[in-house]
């Protein structure tokens, strides 16, 4: 078993990720789902050969003092690869995850295009997207910043963790840092990145409080900041931010959140009913009067009403998106309950039961 040739696998399955188990066959993800591959198991010299040909001394010297590290790579002929290298069991295992060699577009990517450009448009502000591991979140960004790129004259600075998608400039300047490499890490990063002379910011992603109050301020500071966030919706993104912090600084919190946060793009991504692929459904929050009142004043529950009734300026709940790749027939009715946050109101909606929606006739319901 050759690791190249599992790689090669990989990129010719069109899989996402490929899991090394010491124990288990290694197993590829493919539309969301995991199989195992036939064949040998992984042992434990396999996989100590397997990280000693893609580890340099860097890389090693940090798995060897922390257990855990990621790092990326690009392989003549194959692709390039994130990888996250870790014990398990006292033995080491990996995640590949295949970083596509062309920038996607918006267009490419199924998602809501002219919102997002109108959001990479924005001067200054924050800008969040979100989701689970695996749901698209740096794909999302790497476009935006590739439309920025092919459309405006900007100079864009990235803090990665690793480098993912590499960018070739274009009508922008796009300087790439990597954490470990050319940066200690987000903070010290942020702390220099002004006098870099940045248009827009971008954080691989923002873990603790230390990066968001950077973060921030950069934003105050009049550049356009995006980053990833472990969240589920644009509701619990402003609750996990506010929980950075302890009780006594919210009220300031809330107050900046008001002024700079531009908008929170929630997505998750759901199969096409043809069983091909999946497409992304994406909640929207954009920074409408209502919004920015709500953040104001830290009511973080009325968001869900305020995105709801947003959709002038662009907004959209997760079953206003799931509704509409129902109505094109994109989804089964099955994986679209399944995504919802309130399958409950969605089937409503189906149903035709509140104003303005489509005949529940036109779709099939099943145990309910």
């Amino acid at each position: 078993m050759d690791i190249y040739d599992l790689l090669r696998q990989m990129v010719q399955e069109s899989a996402s990720d490929l899991f090394i188990k010491v124990g288990t066959a290694p197993g590829l993800r493919i539309n969301g789902k995991v199989r195992l591959l036939e064949g040998a198991q992984t042992t434990s010299d396999m996989a100590q050969e397997f990280y000693e040909k893609l580890a340099d001394a860097r890389v090693r010297r940090m798995y060897e003092a922390d257990g855990e590290v990621d790092t990326a790579i690009t392989i003549d002929g194959i692709g390039r690869f994130r990888i996250n290298i870790f014990r398990q069991q006292n033995q080491t295992g990996m995640v590949f995850r295949h970083v596509k060699s062309v920038v996607p577009t918006l267009e490419e990517l199924n998602l809501p295009v002219n919102q997002l450009k109108k959001i990479a448009s924005i001067p200054r502000g924050l800008v969040l997207v979100t989701g689970i591991t695996g749901s698209g979140k740096s794909s999302t960004l790497a476009a935006m910043v590739e439309y920025i790129n092919s459309t405006m004259r900007k100079h864009v600075v990235t803090i990665e963790d690793p480098i993912e998608f590499i960018f070739e400039d274009k009508r922008s300047i796009i300087d790439q840092r990597e954490i470990g490499i050319d940066t200690r890490n987000f903070v010290s990063a942020l702390k220099h990145v002004v006098r870099q002379n940045p248009d827009i910011i971008l954080l691989g992603e923002i873990r603790d409080k230390e990066t968001i109050d950077a973060a921030i301020t950069a934003a105050e500071t009049g550049h356009l900041v995006m980053s990833t966030l472990h969240t589920l919706t644009a509701m619990q993104t402003v609750e996990r931010i506010m929980n950075f912090y302890p009780p006594h600084q919210q009220d300031f919190v809330k107050e900046q959140l008001s002024l700079v946060m531009e908008g929170v793009i929630s997505q998750r991504l759901v199969p096409k009913k043809t069983g091909d692929g999946r497409l992304p459904a994406v909640e929207l929050m954009l920074a409408t009067p209502s919004v920015r009142e709500i953040l104001h004043e830290g009511k973080t529950r009325d968001l869900y009403k305020a995105i709801k009734e947003g959709g002038y300026f662009g907004c959209q709940t997760f079953n206003q998106a799931l509704k509409g790749m129902l109505q094109q027939d994109l989804i089964t009715v099955d994986d679209a309950l399944a995504n919802a946050n309130n399958p409950d109101e969605l089937k409503l909606e189906i149903r035709g039961i509140q104003k303005g929606t489509k005949s529940a006739g036109d779709f099939e319901f099943k145990n309910f």
